[in-house]
């Protein structure tokens, strides 16, 4: 009666691992089943590195917080191996510990150190299976294994590819909406150009961009907690400001950017949304208005001063709060969850570009500013 439990045990366990393993790097959808081992997982240890992170001095929490990302996987590729290494050393156990070793006595202790040189491929011979029913679990084990790694070394490029991907128009971003990037200053920097279409077409690059990035972080979550390069960048931060962004020119602006701004709306609130589900992040409002009235009323006259002429009338600012409302929530609780700061609307201070820094050299004058220098915001 033991050796059936502990072989049903086994079993159980080696296929929740398996599952959870192909459902993770294999199957390309969010799976919406309520106890998985990776979820669990990271909602353990990123709640634990997370909370360490306040203690940490401000310039080392960033990059102590940019390690768990790809620490994480390597991590969890480990607990899965150690898994099925146990599951493998159970089912042994079950089937009579039938091994014959070099020294020493059959019992559990042996049972996983033979699972563990089968499942890694080593192949002492120190410990050798007797029993049909043990060869056939040593033979089930050691395809197991190699099947395993064969999958970890095509699982791992395919993250940092699709890490890449989202990357590179983030740091584009820099040079067209500040650092951090906000949506006034998006909306200033491209003030009349070409009549609007160029910022028509950086708005319907940015909507292909959030549903790569729908697509990428739903089969792999993993990826939202891979940091940016720079402290003042993420992806969080650069969907935010196109949402923003988007918002202002459909309640703002006429003509037909204000159809792909629609566009590109719809795609940005569908990724934080789904994103707030896959991370079981329940909408919730900010601590302070992102955009109070007085800041409203100050983006109007730099945009004015510009060239870009908001509409003005008395349902602009309720029109703009409906739009906001259907977003905020989302990307309030996923920066909690992420630990990264949501962007301005507007610009706090005056600061340079991330390209117009370097370690060796004071920051270069923007060319972006007034004819007489003077800051933005």
């Amino acid at each position: 009666m033991t050796s059936l439990l502990a072989g049903a045990l086994g079993a159980g366990l080696l296929l929740a691992v398996l599952l959870d393993a192909f459902e993770t790097i294999v199957l390309p959808r969010r799976v919406s089943r309520r106890f998985r081992i990776t979820q669990l997982f990271y909602r353990i240890t990123w709640a634990a590195w997370r909370g360490l992170g306040p203690f940490l001095p401000r310039r080392r929490r960033e990059t102590f917080l940019a390690v768990y990302g790809p620490l994480s996987l390597l991590l969890l590729l480990g607990l899965w191996a150690a898994g099925i290494v146990v599951a493998f050393g159970i089912l042994q156990w079950a089937a009579g510990s039938a091994m014959s070793l070099t020294g020493g006595a059959p019992g559990f202790g042996s049972d996983v150190y033979m699972s563990g040189t089968t499942f890694f491929t080593l192949g002492l011979g120190d410990v050798v299976p007797r029993t049909t029913l043990a060869k056939t679990l040593t033979v089930i084990e050691s395809g197991t294994g190699f099947a395993f790694l064969a999958v970890v070394i095509g699982y791992l490029p395919v993250t940092y590819q699709a890490f890449s991907r989202r990357e590179g128009p983030i740091s584009l971003l820099d040079a067209r909406a500040g650092s951090p990037p906000t949506a006034g200053e998006l909306l200033w920097r491209h003030r009349g150009a070409n009549d609007g279409e160029e910022l028509r077409s950086l708005l319907h690059e940015w909507e292909r961009w959030a549903a790569e990035v729908l697509e990428s972080h739903l089969s792999y979550p993993a990826l939202a907690y891979f940091r940016s390069q720079h402290n003042n960048q993420s992806w969080l931060a650069a969907l935010t400001t196109i949402l923003d962004s988007s918002a202002l020119v459909i309640v703002g602006l006429d003509g037909p950017i204000v159809r792909q701004a629609r566009l590109t709306f719809a795609m940005s609130r569908h990724t934080v949304v789904d994103l707030a589900q896959v991370f079981d992040t329940p909408p919730r409002l900010h601590d302070t208005d992102r955009l109070p009235g007085e800041q409203l009323g100050q983006l109007r006259r730099k945009l004015l001063e510009g060239g870009c002429r908001l509409q003005d009338d008395d349902g602009f600012a309720k029109r703009l709060g409906e739009l906001r409302a259907m977003y905020e929530p989302y990307v309030t609780a996923l920066a909690q969850h992420l630990a990264v700061r949501l962007p301005p609307w507007i610009r706090d201070r005056e600061r340079p570009d991330n390209w117009q820094t370097s370690a060796w050299e004071r920051p270069l004058g923007s060319p972006f500013q007034g004819p007489g220098g003077e800051s933005h915001w």
